[in-house]
């Protein structure tokens, strides 16, 4: 095993292969012997080349020259690069949706083909270009006529119930797979629907009897399943998922710049200073915390950078998905972060999925009026937000909006003001502990303040 290579923390459920990468952080998949005869089915029976042309599943080339387990070794692969690594618990409505619907559609298409997916986890799937992608080549097996589909169980667990319970909520519940990563279990689930929810035949097919009927036996035998019936089986999730649905707003920041901002003058040229302090620096990955609809996310995508565009919102992170999709835009990511509150390190011995602090790796962030939010909404001292952002990357974009604006005012009106620290003085002063000032520029008509900071060199 070469000494710069490291097993990549979540890959060691499937004897099948692993995940590894290199001091550069390319991503590689070793494939095991135990895998030959189902990978050679996957390429010999055009399935590979017919969804990685569709872009459902990532592209990959086989090389030689790089073995990391030469005792169960039988090929590497290196996939096309995924810029930013997303977990379920991370997305909206749509996007899980959308990796239910794509895993169905594998499923279908691997039939024909003579072959299934033995396991149905949205784990397997990332958002990348725009759209959702499978990931997991070692997901496909040889089907043997009459066989079940074995995932189907963890299907429902881990796509069908976080969207079934959103829907019925009709708010983003996928952070339950952030306590349930292996899926949530369908007795919960059958306890927290609605009584109506059995009127859908689907739901009570998929949720509610499964849920009873694993109680009652649990110990099933091995049934026969002709694949007429799979066939079936697929196309009830798909006409139940496609079904399913959320409201498209919700009371919150959906309209943040269709209503809340103090003019259109104001968003004009703090579009124009955005503009101007970009053609300042050379990056090529961006996060924008805090990016509501997308607005300036846009703009930065507009100059081929990839961006992940965060926000606790789930309604405008839905909002924004649904308009990339339509609109193509290819290179933004929408996440739902609650950067009081990211994600943190889940799964065995918390080490199986990262947290969002040590993804978060960027050339640079942007913060567009959100730190008044950080400070006075929840108490967050300006030497810690300074030292967090340090964390995320190289450049730092953020706007200071002083405590005698309006929006900061609204934030005092119901509470005691216990933020004498929140001075422009006492910002500048705890960010270039950090960073290195390039750039400050007013916008027009307010006394708010963008700066451009660089991270100081160790």
């Amino acid at each position: 095993m070469p000494s710069n290579f490291i097993k990549h923390y979540s890959s060691f459920r499937d004897p099948d292969g692993f995940v590894f990468s290199d001091d550069q952080s390319i991503i590689y998949r070793q494939l095991n012997q135990s895998y030959q005869n189902n990978y050679s089915l996957l390429k010999t029976s055009g399935l590979y080349d017919l969804l990685a042309d569709k872009s459902m599943l990532i592209k990959h080339q086989e090389i030689t020259d790089i073995i990391f387990d030469e005792k169960n070794y039988y090929k590497t692969l290196l996939p096309e690069q995924i810029p930013f690594i997303s977990y379920p618990y991370e997305w909206c409505f749509d996007q899980l949706k959308d990796a239910a619907l794509l895993t169905l559609d594998i499923m279908k298409m691997s039939l024909d083909h003579g072959m299934l997916l033995k396991d149905a986890t949205p784990f397997n799937i990332q958002l990348y270009k725009g759209k959702c992608i499978f990931i997991d080549t070692s997901s496909f097996e040889k089907y043997t006529d009459g066989s079940p589909w074995v995932a189907y169980r963890q299907f429902c667990e881990t796509f069908l119930a976080p969207l079934v319970l959103s829907h019925y909520a009709k708010n983003n519940l996928n952070s339950f797979l952030s306590n349930f990563p292996n899926g949530i279990p369908l007795a919960i689930v059958s306890k927290l629907l609605p009584f109506r929810s059995r009127l859908n035949l689907g739901v009570s097919l998929h949720i509610h009897f499964q849920s009873s009927y694993k109680n009652k036996n649990s110990s099933r035998n091995k049934y026969v399943m002709p694949k007429r019936r799979l066939y079936a089986l697929i196309d009830h999730l798909k006409n139940l998922i496609k079904g399913l649905s959320i409201k498209n707003t919700e009371p919150g920041w959906t309209d943040y710049y269709d209503q809340d901002i103090l003019s259109s003058e104001y968003l004009d040229h703090k579009k124009i200073v955005i503009e101007n302090l970009l053609t300042k620096i050379d990056v090529k990955n961006a996060l924008d915390l805090g990016a509501n609809n997308g607005y300036f996310s846009e703009i930065i995508a507009k100059r081929n950078i990839d961006i992940v565009a965060a926000d606790f919102d789930a309604a405008c992170i839905n909002n924004l998905y649904k308009k990339n999709k339509k609109e193509d835009i290819q290179n933004i990511s929408p996440i739902i972060i609650d950067i009081t509150n990211p994600t943190p390190p889940i799964g065995w011995a918390n080490q199986e999925r990262a947290s969002f602090i040590k993804r978060a790796n960027f050339d640079l962030t942007i913060a567009l009026a959100l730190i008044h939010h950080l400070c006075i909404g929840k108490n967050i001292p300006l030497e810690k937000i300074a030292q967090t952002f340090s964390s995320f990357g190289k450049y730092l974009i953020i706007e200071f909006i002083p405590k005698n604006d309006p929006k900061v005012q609204i934030l005092l009106q119901h509470r005691t003001d216990n933020s004498s620290e929140y001075t422009i003085e006492n910002f500048e002063s705890n960010f270039i502990t950090y960073y290195d000032l390039i750039s400050k520029e007013s916008i027009a008509n307010t006394e708010r303040l963008v700066y451009l900071f660089k991270i100081k060199q160790s």
